[in-house]
């Protein structure tokens, strides 16, 4: 699976992806310049593909970039952080009600192989192929919705948040958590229940919020405030 997402993406998601780790790493610190040309340089790509990554950087709030005056790395606010991943939770707990009333039984098989590869990648503690499982587990979800609409617009949100998701995966212990809290969605959807699979994947993605906290405490980079994150986790009990 991984071999396929990979292919699917283009340059500029590639650089997007390698830049945004960076960022979050802590590597390419706050109010760094991205100059085009260096990038470009140090890639050995044209300014293209570059330019499209800064942009997909800026709609994640990784990058402030401003006409005639370049980009530069930033550092979103607590709330901002928060406040993507309390509507991400919203917008995947819908996916998820809605796909353990529509999913088709081929859908419901092709949901359980996915889980089931992604547990043989907790057993291989891969961090960086179970990021590309997992985006295929969740593809899985928003396409078993049966619903153009909020799939559209859920993919958007995910593609925003990605690079904070993608970091939480580093983790001690993560990636065998992750496969149980989706173990509790996957069984909500297979049994049909609509409530289950709503809370389970509500919980789910709070507590992605909380690991991502977690690894930017750590590291001293965009951290959103503890409090809140208690706040949003009460807003979402786990079921």
């Amino acid at each position: 699976m991984s071999s396929t997402d990979t292919g699917r993406r283009t340059l500029a998601e590639e650089l997007r992806l390698q830049l945004a780790d960076e960022i979050v790493r802590g590597a390419l610190q706050p109010g760094t310049a991205l100059d085009e040309s260096e990038l470009a340089r140090r890639f050995n790509v044209s300014r293209t593909p570059v330019r499209e990554a800064i942009r997909q950087l800026a709609a994640s709030g990784l990058v402030d970039s401003r006409p005639h005056r370049g980009a530069v790395v930033a550092r979103p606010s607590d709330a901002q952080v928060v406040g993507m991943f309390e509507a991400m939770a919203e917008l995947e707990a819908l996916c998820a009600g809605f796909a353990a009333e529509r999913m088709t039984g081929a859908e419901r098989r092709a949901l359980e192989g996915v889980h089931e590869d992604l547990g043989a990648l907790v057993r291989l503690g891969d961090p960086q192929r179970f990021h590309e499982a997992n985006e295929v587990f969740h593809g899985a979800v928003y396409a078993g919705a049966h619903n153009a609409y909020l799939t559209e617009i859920t993919v958007a949100t995910r593609a925003r948040l990605q690079p904070f998701r993608r970091a939480q995966f580093r983790n001690l212990g993560r990636l065998a958590k992750s496969h149980a809290e989706h173990d509790r969605v996957v069984r909500a959807i297979l049994r049909g229940d609509r409530d289950g699979a709503v809370k389970a994947m509500q919980a789910h993605i709070m507590t992605v919020c909380e690991e991502y906290g977690v690894y930017a405490d750590t590291r001293g980079v965009l951290t959103p405030e503890p409090s809140l994150s208690r706040e949003t986790r009460a807003t979402h009990p786990t079921p």
